[in-house]
């Protein structure tokens, strides 16, 4: 493993941040060929750098430029860069311009989550004339939430200014603070924050923040700071929020010092406070203060700044705590003033209170600066010649790189102000650090007492070059360099996140960035990768030289195509040459998971090792890699036996036993059926048949000692193994005895075989059931498996249940591949018989029939698992055509008993659901249960039958049948009809705008016989599924005040316009079947509930039929109530018309609606409100005179019938309920259908009018709207229907004129069908009625009339 560099972000709109900070300007391009550079090289030839270290060339001589052919200006050279140790903030700035970059997420063509910087502010920054931008930073605040895992909470910018002003932006360009503390340019800015001491004797450093001057250098506390910019932050946002102005806070709280005894300073770095130790205390005062210089007890604490420039070159300066005052006079005034005026007069903006007209106005002046506090400069590394151009502080705040204008980095000591080591030929170079932690456990052998350890890379970027190298220190060797690109900027801050001690930092994950490098030709951000054993890797290192050979062994088995000879000769050599335990373990570990390597290259690997550890001395052997060398090779060798014995042609004779032919003879109809059934094609990999791998046989199995078990997981799957072992043994292809010997050899408990055993058998149950003679070889197998020591307990005596059999019936129980376990039952079943047979002979020497209780739970096992079988099949029935499918719903006995006494029932429902089964169909199905027929046989279908939906109907009527027998009572008609009418109104409730399954559900709720079974069904229904919705629809139609349309429907109810009719059409049916059930629940005892013996056991949840037995009874005028609403509401969307429904009641019945139906509620008695009565009246009206509409439509082939005649019935019955006369609708709707040209049925509900005056004159009326229609505005008048009306009578024919035909809908009748109508007006008239002498002339009128037509 050696260095990488890995692309982490990309940067995004680097043409727009160019053309804005250069808008004025025209940047030359780069080189062309630039843009193949920027792909990593780790081949690089170091060919020509062996000379670096030792050059004796002068230095004072400058070298040769790299390049001889001039290049383009890079612009990313000139602007001022600062990356955020979080990487989700890049600043990038030019004299006055500045733009913010943000992170943004977003997702790649593949689907992965990659990080991009965007431009999220741009603008202009100075506010002083002629000001330009001249340093960056990026400043993390840590959260102070207690959540916070350790991302920031936000990022403050910190910008220097060539005035001398410092200010404090947000993100988003906001600015928050600014202060003039040198009247001189901003040289450079640079941080300090908490890090977690690596020793205990390590003092804490505080954070800070430095600001350099030509000759001043400005340190701010960093927890002053942190407090001041939040409060800042707060205090704009409040502003913002307000509409007021910003306050300018309170000047910060800094110290300023003057360097001296420097010619020029260009950068800086503040390593913290230290500490001398007592002898170089003692050297400095003897120094300094001469042979009577006084020493102090104890050593002071000192700030230690480093500069680099020119005269000296490095320059070291050291503050002495507490020499100066923290706050400057000036800034403690100012301080004082702004508090004062806070607190006494109430008006501070800086606090928030204070008015925007009481604000003072700013102060045009410039501040006033202080002067900074003298420091001389202690020691330097003077050099006349040679200017410092930058200086890096490692993390460790030991060692310093410093860049030159010779091209020199030089390596500084900084605690005893060295220089150790210098590179040349690096002009122009950035510099950076990494620190790499010792990965944990990898010291925990040789020492695991000592801490981790640290090492320190140098990262060193020769833009003259384009060359990316990475240095050990203090005197390591390069580990690693990357050809980058000559256009490229090293990002390094050398901090992290601001407000973080120790104690919030316990438990963060602090995700920062230590180095990046920006290309600006691609825009990549990429960062630097060392592994932590580089720093080791020196000539003497045995360590390097394991992992180097690790590193070979893994690339080897990389390789695809290799020979195996080679392979294990490599990989001996390679093992047998590494030293180190932990490693040699590892690579044993890769070889043995290597999937390519055949199975005799490790065993001869493993074992070369393991001789070679028995050859050195005991006590410098590892126990761990003996055991592992040792247990290995055991499974390795078990692993070419069981292959070697699978390749053996077998004659073995096969054992048989008494009774398993009839067995498999009663049982073979309906496993033949459950093999039609799951036959199925399905997809298999090639894989699936080949043998098992050695490294998953392996992964598989463990050595605990002597013995050999299997890994239990969570989620193992032990069929692969079981089918290594034994497959060939069930398929008659391997000799069973010698493997069986061959097992037991190795130490396999009796109990991990049977494991293995069965779930081989379970997971090939489509095999299992295709070769009938596996049967017979599994009762071989099983038999040998239970001779075997340690299988039986020699104790058992058969009259208890045995551990070894309970473990066969434990399994079978809970498979869900019923008819493989089924044989597998059937088969341990009479193994067992045979062995407690033998028992019992052996120990009563008699002829006497064994009865133990471990036969009586074999005899309960089978039966259970044949019924199970027979569900299954059912179960396994395909979809019919047209029916969405899905995956074979699955059931064992186990699920079954844990399913409780309905679970059964519930199956069968869902299956019934699924093939569509009609409720009348069931009903019939069911009645011929009590038939004699043999549903098990299986009859012959052609494969076109199989297809046709008839004959799988007929099909799913045989299973049925068989699963009804053999649960007569889990399956009883009551019970089965409330869990399909329960399984139908659920599917509808997934789906409510198939109205057909809620009307299926209530259709099976009325087949239910038993009246407290059907009372307790529909009453959880109700409640559970119907009554929200109902109510949804019926506050709908109440407050758009008619028929609401579909768009409306779908937002309320759930469901379309169309669905909604039919729901409320189920509801009015739900309702009455309700109560039906309570007026008959009185007359009739509760249904006992009973269950299979076999079944008896089963625990798990309540049945429905016993929750529908436990609900309390209801109220039968309360659900009348309802019922009576629900057949208004159906009315409404049937025939579309306006109405608000719960408007038709008083205030005492809007109350009852929607409650409880087991409560007693408060409902309306006596006499109602006339004006209530009337617009009940006006809506029954409505709705007749709608179905005759609707039946006339259908008549004449323009529509269908709307339920036939239930309309008219229903609506009589409602104006009962509704305190309506009946007579009124029954008139109605006789004139209705006169009007709609259907006489023959009005005539026939004529004879059921009461006030036939009235009716009488309704119907006069009528006639005369047809004679006037034919006579008067009929478009082909005749000349004799002209005379005739000139001989009517004056009256007749002024009334005939008067009416309006226009009201009738089908004017165009027969002139009989007019005749028979004043017919029987002229009967039901009485003589002295007022109108009957004009009925008279009418009839004569249409007498004559019909008389000139014909």
């Amino acid at each position: 493993m050696s260095c990488c560099l890995t692309e982490f972000c990309r940067v995004q709109e680097l043409k727009t941040v160019h053309e804005f900070l250069f808008h004025n300007k025209k940047t030359p391009a780069p080189e062309g060929n630039n843009k193949n550079q920027t792909e990593n090289d780790l081949t690089w030839d170091n060919s020509d750098w062996g000379a670096w270290e030792n050059s004796e060339a002068n230095e004072d001589d400058p070298p040769a430029e790299d390049d001889a052919q001039p290049i383009g200006i890079p612009w990313l050279q000139d602007c001022v860069l600062s990356l955020s140790p979080c990487s989700d903030l890049l600043v990038v700035a030019r004299e006055t311009k500045a733009a913010f970059l943000s992170a943004r997420w977003r997702t790649d063509e593949g689907g992965r989550e990659e990080m991009n910087l965007a431009v999220s502010w741009s603008g202009t920054l100075s506010t002083e004339e002629g000001e330009c931008i001249s340093s960056v930073i990026c400043i993390p605040l840590a959260s102070q939430k207690r959540s916070s895992t350790g991302r920031p909470d936000w990022t403050c910018i910190v910008i220097g200014f060539t005035s001398g002003y410092v200010r404090f932006y947000t993100e988003t360009g906001v600015l928050l603070l600014a202060q003039l503390l040198h009247e001189d340019p901003v040289l450079r800015l640079k941080c300090r924050t908490y890090e977690i001491p690596r020793h205990p004797g390590v003092t804490d450093q505080h954070e800070e923040l430095s600001i350099l001057y030509p000759a001043a250098l400005v340190t701010i506390d960093g927890f002053s700071l942190f407090q001041s910019l939040r409060a800042c932050r707060n205090q704009v946002a409040r502003a913002a929020a307000a509409g007021s102005d910003v306050v300018q806070p309170p000047p910060l709280a800094y110290k300023k010092w003057g360097l001296q005894d420097m010619d020029t300073i260009v950068d800086h770095s503040s390593v913290g406070i230290m500490t001398l130790n007592v002898f170089d205390q003692m050297k400095n005062a003897s120094i300094l203060g001469g042979f009577h210089a006084s020493v102090k007890g104890s050593p002071p604490a000192m700030s230690q700044y480093i500069t680099v420039g020119g005269g000296p070159y490095t320059g070291f300066y050291y503050a002495i705590e507490g020499s100066s005052q923290p706050l400057l006079s000036h800034v403690a005034l100012a301080v004082a003033s702004k508090l004062t005026s806070a607190l006494f007069n109430a008006a501070s903006g800086w606090l928030g209170w204070k008015k925007q007209s009481e604000e003072e106005p700013p102060q045009k002046q410039k501040p006033k600066v202080e002067p900074a506090t003298a420091l001389p400069v202690r020691f330097g590394l003077p050099d006349s010649r040679r200017h410092g151009e930058s200086i890096c502080l490692s993390p460790c705040n030991t060692l310093a790189g410093v860049t030159d204008d010779f091209g020199r980095v030089t390596l500084l000591d900084v605690t005893r102000g060295i220089a150790i080591r210098m590179w040349k030929g690096y002009r122009d170079a950035q510099l950076g650090w990494v620190q790499v932690s010792e990965a944990r456990g990898e010291r925990e052998l040789s020492s695991p007492s000592l801490p981790r350890r640290h090492a320190q890379f140098l990262v060193i970027y020769a833009p003259r070059r384009g060359i990316l190298e990475v240095w050990g220190t203090q005197h390591g060797p390069r580990v690693g360099a990357f050809n980058v690109g000559k256009h490229c900027r090293l990002l390094y801050g050398g901090y992290r996140l601001m407000g973080v001690n120790s104690v919030t930092s316990q438990g963060w994950q602090l995700h920062t960035q230590q180095v990046c490098l920006l290309d600006p030709t691609t825009g990549v951000l990429r960062t630097v990768t060392i592994p932590f054993h580089l720093a080791l890797s020196d000539k003497k290192s045995e360590r390097a030289k394991d992992m180097h050979l690790l590193k070979r062994l893994t690339m080897l088995l990389k390789s695809k195509e290799v020979d195996p000879d080679l392979l294990e000769t490599e990989a001996q050599s390679v093992i047998l040459d590494i030293k180190h335990p932990a490693i040699k373990k590892q690579a044993l570990e890769s070889l043995l998971a290597n999937k390519n390597a055949p199975v005799s290259c490790l065993a001869n690997v493993t074992r070369a090792l393991l001789d070679s550890l028995k050859d050195l001395d005991p006590e410098a052997v590892d126990e761990s890699l003996l055991q592992l060398c040792s247990s290995q090779l055991k499974l390795l060798q078990l692993y070419s036996h069981i292959q070697l014995l699978h390749t053996e042609a077998t004659e073995e004779e096969y054992e048989t036993s008494p009774g398993i032919e009839e067995d498999l003879a009663r049982v073979s109809p309906i496993l033949q059926r459950y093999a039609e059934l799951t036959s199925r094609p399905s997809v298999s990999f090639a894989q699936e048949s080949g043998p098992l791998p050695v490294r998953d046989f392996l992964s598989l199995m463990e050595c605990d000692g002597e013995a050999v078990k299997i890994v239990q997981g969570p989620q193992s799957d032990s069929s692969p193994l079981g089918s290594f072992l034994l497959w060939g043994c069930v398929s008659g292809q391997s000799p069973i005895q010698k493997v069986c010997d061959t097992l037991q050899e190795s130490n396999i408990s009796p109990q991990n075989l049977l494991t293995l055993l069965l779930s081989v058998w379970l997971s090939r149950e489509k095999e299992v059931l295709k070769q009938p003679d596996t049967v017979k070889n599994l009762h071989t197998l099983l038999t040998r498996l239970s001779a075997m020591k340690g299988a039986v307990e020699e104790s058992w005596d058969g009259q208890c249940v045995c551990p070894w059999w309970q473990q066969v019936r434990t399994v079978c129980v809970q498979s869900e591949n019923s008819g493989a376990a089924l044989l597998a039952a059937l088969v341990a079943h009479r193994a067992a018989k045979s062995s407690i047979t033998s028992l019992a002979e052996t120990k009563f020497q008699s002829d006497w029939v064994a009865v133990s209780l471990e036969l009586e739970q074999w005899v309960v096992c089978v039966r259970q698992l044949e019924d199970a079988l027979a569900l299954q099949t059912l179960l396994s029935l395909p979809s019919p055509q047209g029916s969405p499918g899905g995956a074979t719903p699955r059931c064992s006995v186990k699920t079954l008993l844990e399913s409780g006494r309905g679970g059964v029932a519930d199956s069968v429902a869902k299956v019934l659901f699924r093939q569509a089964l009609a409720p009348d169909t069931l009903r019939d199905i069911l009645q011929r249960r009590g038939q004699t027929v043999n549903p098990e046989q299986p009859t012959e279908h052609t494969p076109q039958d199989s297809a046709d939906n008839n004959t799988l109907q007929h099909r799913t009527e045989e299973l049925l049948l068989c699963v009804c027998q053999r649960f007569p009572d889990s399956l009883s008609p009551d019970l089965l009809f409330a869990h399909c009418c329960w399984e139908y109104v659920v599917q509808w409730n997934k789906d409510p705008e198939v109205g057909k399954n809620l009307e299926w559900s209530v259709e099976h709720l009325r087949m239910i016989s038993s009246s407290h079974i059907q009372l307790g069904i529909a009453l959880m229904m109700w409640t559970t599924f119907i009554v929200k919705r109902f109510s949804a629809a019926a506050f709908l139609m109440e407050k758009v005040g008619k028929a609401p349309k579909d768009r409306l429907c779908r937002r309320d109810v759930g469901m379309g316009d169309s669905a909604m009719t039919s729901f409320l059409g189920a509801c009015v049916q739900l309702l009455q079947v309700l109560m039906e059930a309570d007026a008959c629940v009185e007359e009739e005892s509760a249904p006992m509930l009973c269950v299979e013996e076999v079944w008896g056991c089963a625990e798990g949840p309540v049945s429905l039929a016993e929750l529908a037995l436990e609900q309390r009874g209801v109220h039968y005028p309360l659900v009348q109530h309802q019922c009576l609403l629900a057949s208004l509401l159906h009315a409404a969307m049937t025939f579309g018309l306006k109405v608000k429904p719960l408007s038709l009641f008083d205030s005492k019945g809007k109350n009852a609606f929607f409650r409880d139906l087991t409560t007693i509620q408060l409902m309306p008695s006596g006499d109602t409100d006339p004006s209530l009565v009337a617009l009940r009246q006006e809506f029954l009206l409505r709705v007749l005179t709608g179905w005759v509409k609707a039946l006339g439509e259908a008549q004449g082939g323009s529509g269908g019938s709307l339920c036939g005649d239930m309309w008219p019935e229903m609506c009589l019955e409602l104006a009962t309920l509704l305190q309506v006369n009946p007579d009124i609708p029954r008139r109605h709707l006789v004139c209705e259908l006169y009007n709609q040209g259907l006489d023959t049925r009005a005539e026939e509900l004529m004879l059921e009018v009461e006030d036939k005056d009235v009716l009488g004159s309704q119907l006069l009326v009528l006639a005369g709207q047809r004679l006037c229609y034919s006579l008067l505005h009929n478009t082909t008048q005749t000349r004799p229907a002209m005379e005739l009306l000139a001989r009517l009578p004056t009256t007749l024919c002024t009334w005939l004129k008067a009416m309006d035909p226009s009201e009738l809908r089908c004017p165009l009748v027969p002139l009989s069908q007019s005749s028979r109508l004043v017919s029987r007006v002229i009967e039901i008239l009485p003589e002295n009625h007022a109108q009957y002498s004009l009925a008279l002339h009418l009839m004569e009128a249409v007498e004559v009339l019909g008389d000139e037509e014909d």
